[in-house]
């Protein structure tokens, strides 16, 4: 066992996620052409426009099943929601918000975009603080959007009019994985402006802009699209209850700063935080490069249902870090 825990602790934590990334890219965005389905209510984006879907997103299900009166959120259309939710989480306690850091599709394309920019020689932007608290209400702002949105097309809220049907799945309407995802199978039909209605329009004119924002900011910060990701609030309300946890012992912290500085978003508390265990934020991917780059023994720590998986050792730092795994930290 100590052999084992040896090569987990001391290996290239970067290489291993970039092969999950891939095998998992091929599976959600390819697995469709082999007749393999998921689910329809997996923790991370892959789009039901993309023709060749292996799995579909569970936001779109979320937003469809809302559509409904309030009355039939008290009988059959309510318990179709809890059972659509109990399935989401059978997938998310698993991996957690993992699902973020070595499976979502778009995500990985992020990922692909830094890549570029590292191999083109710019140098990547960080969050100023002040901007990184202001941006984290977005999300939820988005989660609550797309659930009040999609009840308001049944439902009248303070004697306003129905929403109108034509927003359908309103996140779906302007999130940039219907539009850049289905590129990877060949399919441009989601590169339009559709203007069927003035809603069709606006919401089409909207995606557009938005997909533009997400190529742009995705070269110029890391993650960019992540910080605004309603998928991210949703899965952060119910991590704690999952099985597999980033913890962290204070005791054994000098804040010597390699955690914040590798983490892609720039997480601070990961960092300045020696009281929390848990330090799993509503930003955090759990991509574990903060544990990779940790040179203080049980420091930083992964665990699966309190068993170590991936656990910060002093060997294992300088081991990566001769290999250059960790550039970031010298930045």
């Amino acid at each position: 066992m100590k052999k084992i825990s040896a090569f987990l602790n001391n290996g290239n934590i970067n290489r291993f996620r970039t092969i999950v990334q891939i095998l998992t890219f091929i599976l959600l965005m390819y697995g469709g052409l082999a007749h393999i389905s998921i689910s329809e209510r997996i923790p991370t984006f892959a789009c039901p426009y993309n023709p060749a879907s292996g799995g579909t997103c569970y936001l779109i299900a979320i937003q469809h099943q809302f559509h409904t009166t309030f009355a039939n959120l008290a009988s059959f259309s309510g318990i179709a929601i809890l059972k659509g939710l109990g399935l989401f989480l059978v997938f998310f306690l698993f991996l957690n918000k993992a699902w973020c850091g070595f499976v979502c599709p778009l995500g990985t394309i992020q990922d692909w975009i830094t890549g570029l920019r590292r191999k083109m020689g710019f140098r990547f932007a960080r969050y100023e603080d002040n901007n990184f608290k202001r941006l984290k209400a977005i999300k939820y702002i988005l989660l609550v959007l797309l659930i009040g949105i999609s009840l308001s097309m049944s439902n009248s809220f303070f004697g306003l009019p129905h929403a109108s049907h034509d927003m359908s799945s309103p996140f779906c309407q302007v999130c940039p994985g219907r539009t850049v995802l289905p590129l990877f199978a060949g399919d441009t039909s989601q590169l339009v402006i559709d203007f069927s209605s003035t809603t069709t329009l606006v919401m089409s004119a909207l995606r557009m802009i938005v997909t533009g924002l997400f190529l742009v900011g995705a070269f110029v910060k890391k993650r960019f699209f992540c910080l605004f990701c309603p998928m991210s609030a949703l899965q952060y309300i119910f991590s704690k209850f999952a099985f597999l946890r980033l913890t962290k012992d204070g005791d054994k912290c000098t804040t010597c700063g390699n955690c914040s500085r590798v983490c892609d978003v720039g997480i601070k508390e990961i960092a300045d935080d020696v009281v929390s265990k848990n330090i799993v934020t509503d930003d955090c991917m759990m991509c574990f490069k903060c544990v990779g780059a940790c040179p203080e023994k049980d420091c930083l720590k992964v665990t699966f249902t309190k068993i170590p998986v991936f656990t910060a050792t002093e060997e294992g730092f300088f081991k990566r870090y001769d290999a250059d795994e960790n550039k970031e930290i010298k930045i």
